[in-house]
C-alpha cells in the first residue's frame, strides 16, 4: 500500500519531527563513517528550504548505563551535521523537560535542532525500546508532524517512530524511508525477471525466513559465505574444518528440496588451514575439501558460475558476503561478485540488503554502482522475510 512522503505535507512554519538513523559507528572519540548522516541530508534539507522547523532526533550504540550514556552522547553528530547543512544545529542534550520545549519554541523557520540520545530513555525500563507510551506521547507533543526516515529501526516498534506515530495528527516518510519501501518492498512485489538472490555470511539460521520467502519471488539463489558448507553438509559432503551448523543440517536439506533445483551453491571453495589472513591458500573441490582446512571464500568456477546467472538478470537482491572480505587473500568471491552486479545495472535493478555485503562494497569503492545500497541490517533482513515492519506500517497511508 503506498505511504504518504513528505511532499505529501505542507511543513512551512510548522514544527517537524524527524526520525533519523544516526547510528553511526565511532573509533576514538570520532565518527568513522558518516554514510547514514549523508543519506538523511535530502530530508532534512527539504524540511528547512520548506521553511519547517526541523526537530531532528536518533539512537546511538546501546545505553543501558551511565558509562554507555558518556559514550553514546550525540553531540559529536549534531556537530557534523551542522557542517553537512551550512548552518547552526542547536543541540540539547536532553531528551525531554523544559530546556528542550524551551529551545523548540524558540526555533524560527527554516532552523534545526537536535536533542540526545533517545536511548538515554532506556536506562530506566528500557522506555525507548519498549515503546513507553508516556514517552512516545511526550515526543509527539513537541512537534505539529513527524517524519520517519529511520529504516535501519523500522523493524523495531520504539517510542520515537511507533509511540509518536500513534499520538500526532500526520505520520510521513522521509525520503530514505522511501526509498527503501520503494526499492526493496516494491523489488519483492513486483520484480523484473530473472530475478537473481544471492545469499552469503556465516549462519542459515539468519536467513532461514529470507531463504524461504525469495524462493517463493526469485528465480535462483546463489548461496555462499559460511552458510553455504552447512548445504554441503546436508548433500552428504566433507567440509573439513568449515563453520557448519550442525543442528540446522536437516533444515537445509528441507530447503534444497524445497527449491526444486533454484538454489546454486557452486561446485569449489577457497580454503585454508586456520582462520588468518595470512593462512596458505588453496583451491578445492566441494568433493575433496581436506579435514584440515575450511573454507573462507567461493572458487574461480563458482564465481564464473553465479556471474554467468547475474549478467541475465534484471533484478538483483544481495545480503551477505561470500567469504571473509575483511582478510585480503580471501576477498575475491565477494569483490568478483560485487563487480559481475555493478556490469548489469543498466539492465538490471541491483540492491544491496544492508549489513557486511553494504561494508564490502564500500570498501571496494563499488558504492556508486549499485541502484540501492539500504541502510538497514536487521530491518532489511525482516523486509526480505517479507515481514510487516512497524517503522513502516505506523506512517499515513495515502
Amino acid at each position: 500500500m503506498a505511504k504518504k512522503t513528505i511532499k505529501d505535507i505542507n511543513v512551512k512554519g510548522k514544527k517537524v519531527l524527524i526520525r533519523v538513523d544516526f547510528n553511526v559507528p565511532l573509533k576514538n572519540g570520532e565518527i568513522s563513517d558518516e554514510n547514514r548522516i549523508v543519506e538523511a541530508l535530502p530530508t532534512i534539507k527539504y524540511v528547512l528550504s520548506q521553511g519547517g522547523r526541523a526537530i531532528v532526533f536518533s539512537h546511538l550504540g546501546r545505553v543501558k548505563d551511565e558509562a554507555d550514556k558518556a559514550k553514546n552522547s550525540l553531540e559529536i553528530v549534531a556537530k557534523r551535521l551542522s557542517e553537512h547543512l551550512n548552518q547552526k544545529v542547536v543541540f540539547v542534550p536532553v531528551t525531554r523537560g523544559k530546556a528542550l520545549e524551551d529551545a523548540i519554541n524558540a526555533l524560527k523557520n527554516g532552523e534545526v535542532l537536535m536533542f540526545e540520545n533517545t536511548r538515554f530513555e532506556d536506562i530506566d525500563g528500557n522506555k525507548e525500546s519498549k515503546n513507553n507510551p508516556e514517552l512516545g506521547q511526550y515526543w509527539a507533543s513537541l512537534g505539529d508532524v513527524f517524519v520517519n526516515d529511520a529504516f535501519g529501526t523500522a523493524h523495531r516498534a520504539a517510542a520515537s517512530n511507533v509511540g509518536i506515530a500513534a499520538n500526532i495528527k500526520e505520520t510521513v516518510a522521509g525520503f530514505l524511508l522511501e526509498k527503501e519501501i520503494n526499492f526493496i518492498g516494491g523489488t519483492l512485489e513486483n520484480p523484473q525477471r530473472p530475478f537473481v538472490a544471492i545469499l552469503g555470511g556465516a549462519k542459515v539460521s539468519d536467513k532461514i525466513e529470507v531463504i524461504k520467502n525469495l524462493l517463493k519471488i526469485a528465480d535462483t539463489v546463489l548461496i555462499g559465505g559460511g552458510m553455504a558448507f552447512t548445504f554441503f553438509k546436508a548433500q552428504g559432503l566433507e567440509i573439513g574444518k568449515s563453520l557448519l551448523e550442525a543442528d540446522k543440517v536437516d533444515l537445509a536439506k528441507e530447503l534444497l528440496e524445497l527449491a526444486k533445483g533454484k538454489i546454486i551453491l557452486g561446485d569449489d571453495v577457497i580454503t585454508g588451514k586456520a582462520f588468518d589472513p595470512e593462512t596458505e591458500k588453496n583451491v578445492r573441490s566441494i568433493y575433496a575439501i581436506p579435514s584440515d582446512e575450511l573454507g573462507l571464500d567461493i572458487g574461480p568456477r563458482t564465481i564464473a558460475e553465479f556471474e554467468s546467472y547475474i549478467a541475465k538478470a534484471k533484478t538483483v537482491v544481495w545480503n551477505g558476503p561470500l567469504g571473509v572480505f575483511e582478510f585480503a587473500k580471501f576477498a575475491e568471491g565477494t569483490r568478483s561478485i560485487a563487480q559481475a552486479i555493478v556490469e548489469v545495472k543498466n539492465q538490471a535493478t541491483t540492491i544491496i540488503g544492508g549489513g557486511d555485503s553494504a561494508a564490502a562494497v564500500i570498501q571496494f569503492g563499488l558504492a556508486e554502482g549499485f541502484t540501492h545500497i539500504s541502510t538497514g541490517g536487521g530491518a532489511s533482513l525482516e523486509y526480505l522475510e517479507g515481514k510487516v515492519l512497524p517503522g513502516i506500517e505506523c506512517v499515513d497511508n495515502k
